[in-house]
């Protein structure tokens, strides 16, 4: 039996086993097309989710510059006016070419093919609670990047990391818009480079209008474009240059291109019909040269992608609207209508679903590659840059003064005066003892810092055992001291303060240490000198006053032991007994030939009986008072400077004119402030290595100046009396024509300080802090901060910015001033009673 098969059953199982293999492979290429779907559309999911719905780490910064007085090359009149201005904002477009320049996130590497990439930044101007603020934004991982750029090229500029803003105010209603290019991306937009005025201000200037409780910001998302976009727009010159029309240009692309080529080839292939016109040349008009120019330009400089969207907060819809719109507007200036790009307005005003999306994006800072578009950098730098200095706009956040950092020399020994803090680096700024030797000099403004400042140092030299005294005339300053004396310094504080009525402390204004007899002489001058600058003698008393006085406290100091105080003048002059028994005692001819040969026997103006009056006039008003009287009345004083100054022990005068009266404030600080130069001078009976160093601080020193202060200030160094000295305003040195006392400050401090000044006084003092800081640096600098010449290593510091110290140093003991007061009044005050009892001892004493 034949089993075989015949050729035509055979033909028909192979036609069909063929039949089956394909329709397998039919099968397995549906599979893993429908696999690809599945994955691509799987991939949109999980994109979708993580663009919406994952939160990305960041850090904010708001942006500050200094507002500046504009030079005189950046007025609209000059002639190079439009050259400095694009220089100006050509480096805001160094800090996107950063941007720019960095490499775009790769998704075999960070997964941003699945997840959406996550290295966009964020440029912010904000409008809300009357202010225009200007805020950056990074990934976590590189705001310091961000923050180097910017400084890097704004070097005056602060970036302070904050918290998130809030531009929604309850129960407001919001609106939100994003733009977009309408043309192809390849297309410019119009840049600062070809507009006459900074293009920003339009925008601010809409932003700068708007009531309570109503906010306007614009958010621009930028970040790395993929570098492809510059091959397409090298395309479609390349293609234009090849005679195509700019219209076809733009749809060049790997498909057209393979057809043209198969065309081309169907061309060559056919023999040309006779007579047939060679094709016309497509030439450019003048127009596609200049888009195709423009093209290039943009081509040439880094790309990024970018989301524009912009919020308006008010109190109700319409009002919110019409602030969007007006913004919106303000973006027109942009437009390039003839030869490149204009702005689509994407407001979806009538579509709240997008609104809520578009406002979470905004709150999230969220990349959105549905809205995104390329812009080079010279493009979004005129979109977003930091204000100008001659930006006029109001209600912007500037910074209040320029901050600059500490010189590398800074010294790492002494005292601490404050902290230097510059791009988040901080130094403590010492001064170091042999530099406070050139004395220590502070301006500013009541309640801008002085004051802690005086209060930080002397803290910290009680602290470290030096001997110091603080003269006071408000009480403050002691009582922030007082608190933080040390235990194990108790006993050294002398507590000098007038108010306290009960156990005056006494300063008898006419002592003197017999052993240096020099001193009779300074103290004498200087008694005249505090009675000029309180009672201007030298426009009311002239020579004759200054002759009486002058031989009264000669003839009063002649003789201690009947009594040598203020309280003796008034009665040597018109007591004629108690005169003739000084002048029995007295053992200076001159003296008493005076007295004897010249006043008792004077006529006319000169006689005794009418200068008496005029004199015990002046002196009546402190001995006569309740409160001065049992200080200045008693012979000896409670406590001696010169050893204060050698055994550092601590001087703490309360000369709080709210409580003692502004006149008798001024004689004492006066009186003390000579004193103490006095016991300085005195120690040249000691060689120079055994002279301790002495600290005077003095708050308001202009109240308690007399010439003395030339002398501590050019020569008391040598003697290691160190000057803190402090005030308000440079017209307070200056008395009249009288500028000695400013001439001197300004001729011999060491080190400066200076916290927030006037105009007048920053004209002056400008001078001194350039060209770190201006006029208007001086004029605006913040509450405690101040700007600092610091000696080093006797040599003057480049200028620097500087944040007091607070706390105040020290440990602060509530129970520590109550000690203190109660010990000094024990150790150095007397009871008034027995104090009045002397005086009425002395008074009946002939």
């Amino acid at each position: 039996m034949d089993y075989g098969l015949s050729e035509q059953n055979t033909q028909v199982i192979h036609n069909w086993n063929l039949s089956i293999s394909l329709d397998g492979w039919l099968i397995y290429l549906a599979t893993a097309l429908v696999g690809v779907a599945l994955i691509f559309i799987a991939r949109k999911i999980v994109l979708l989710w993580a663009l919406n719905s994952k939160y990305h780490e960041h850090a904010i910064y708001l942006l500050r510059v200094p507002k500046e007085k504009p030079n005189e090359r950046d007025q609209p009149a000059n002639a190079n006016y439009l050259q400095n201005l694009r220089e100006k904002l050509a480096r805001a477009e160094t800090i996107f070419k950063a941007i720019g320049g960095l490499r775009a996130q790769r998704w075999q590497k960070d997964f941003s093919w699945l997840l959406g990439r996550n290295d966009h930044f964020s440029f912010e101007i904000v409008a809300g609670s009357k202010l225009i603020s200007f805020y950056v934004v990074a990934p976590k991982a590189q705001g310091r990047y961000l923050e180097q750029q910017i400084q890097a090229f704004y070097p005056e500029a602060v970036l302070e990391e904050v918290e998130d803003y809030n531009i929604f105010f309850p129960r407001g209603q919001t609106v939100a818009g994003f733009l977009r290019t309408k043309r192809s991306f390849i297309f410019p937009l119009k840049t600062y480079n070809k507009m006459e005025a900074d293009p920003m201000e339009a925008l601010v200037n809409v932003m700068s209008k708007l009531g309570p409780n109503e906010s306007l910001a614009i958010q621009y998302i930028a970040r790395s474009a993929q570098p492809g976009w510059h091959r397409q727009s090298n395309r479609v010159v390349s293609a234009v240059s090849q005679g195509k029309k700019l219209s076809e240009a733009l749809g060049y692309n790997f498909f057209t291109k393979t057809l043209s080529w198969l065309g081309e080839l169907v061309k060559t292939a056919k023999p040309e019909a006779a007579g047939q016109l060679p094709e016309k040349e497509n030439r450019l008009t003048a127009m596609e040269q200049e888009v195709l120019k423009l093209i290039e330009e943009k081509n040439s400089k880094a790309g990024l992608d970018v989301n524009i969207r912009l919020v308006a907060n008010a109190s109700d819809r319409s009002r919110a609207r019409v602030y969007l719109n007006n913004l919106l507007s303000a973006f027109s200036q942009y437009n390039y209508y003839q030869y490149g790009n204009v702005f689509s307005n994407k407001t979806s005003f009538l579509n709240k679903f997008v609104q809520k999306f578009l406002i979470r994006d905004f709150i999230y800072r969220r990349f959105k590659p549905g809205i995104s578009f390329l812009l080079n950098t010279e493009e979004l730098a005129g979109l977003f840059h930091p204000p100008l200095a001659e930006t006029e706009t109001p209600n912007i956040l500037w910074l209040a003064a320029k901050y600059a950092p500490a010189p590398a020399n800074l010294p790492e020994e002494g005292i601490i005066l404050g902290k230097n803090i510059y791009r988040d680096v901080v130094k403590d700024v010492k001064m170091k003892r042999e530099d406070r030797r050139r004395h220590t000099y502070i301006i500013g403004k009541s309640g801008v810092g002085k004051s802690v400042l005086l209060a930080a140092m002397a803290v910290q030299d009680i602290i470290n055992g030096e001997g110091v005294c603080v003269i006071d005339p408000h009480g403050d300053l002691i009582s922030d001291i007082i608190g933080r004396v040390p235990p194990e310094r108790a006993e050294d504080v002398i507590l000098f303060a007038p108010a306290d009525t009960a156990r005056p402390l006494a300063l008898n204004l006419l002592e003197f240490d017999p052993r240096y007899p020099e001193q009779k002489t300074f103290v004498i001058n200087e008694m005249i000198k505090i009675f000029d600058k309180l009672y201007d003698l030298k426009a009311t008393g002239g020579p004759i006053f200054e002759q009486y006085i002058r031989n009264a406290m000669l003839l009063v100091m002649s003789h201690p032991e009947s009594g040598s105080t203020l309280m003796e003048i008034p009665k040597v002059l018109a007591d004629p007994a108690f005169r003739k028994m000084k002048l029995e005692k007295c053992a200076d001819p001159t003296v008493v030939d005076f007295w004897r040969k010249e006043a008792e026997k004077a006529g006319g103006e000169a006689a005794l009986a009418n200068v008496v009056p005029y004199i015990t006039s002046k002196l009546t008003s402190f001995i006569s008072n309740d409160t001065m009287r049992p200080i200045i009345a008693q012979q000896t004083s409670s406590f001696n400077l010169r050893d204060i100054m050698d055994t550092k022990k601590i001087l703490l005068v309360d000369l709080s004119k709210g409580l003692i009266g502004e006149m008798n404030a001024h004689l004492l600080g006066m009186i003390l402030v000579g004193k103490i130069l006095m016991s300085a001078l005195s120690r040249t009976d000691e060689p120079a290595e055994k002279r301790l160093d002495f600290y005077l601080y003095i708050d308001e020193f202009q109240n308690f100046t007399t010439d003395s202060v030339n002398s501590i200030l050019s020569e008391a160094r040598k003697y290691n009396l160190n000057l803190i000295i402090a005030h308000q305003y440079l017209g307070q040195l200056v008395k009249g024509q009288d500028t000695s006392i400013k001439n001197a400050v300004f001729g011999n401090v060491g080190t400066w300080l200076l916290f927030k000044i006037g105009s007048e006084d920053a004209e002056v003092m400008a001078k001194e802090f350039a060209p770190v800081f201006n006029q208007y640096d001086l004029i605006n600098i913040e509450k405690y901060t101040a700007y600092v010449k610091l000696l080093i290593d006797n040599t003057a510091s480049r200028p620097f910015s500087m944040s007091a110290i607070w706390p105040l140093p020290g440990i602060k003991r509530e129970d520590m001033p109550a000690k203190i007061k109660s010990l000094s009044r024990l150790k150095y005050g007397q009871d008034r009673n027995i104090i009045e009892a002397e005086i009425m001892r002395r008074a009946g004493a002939v």
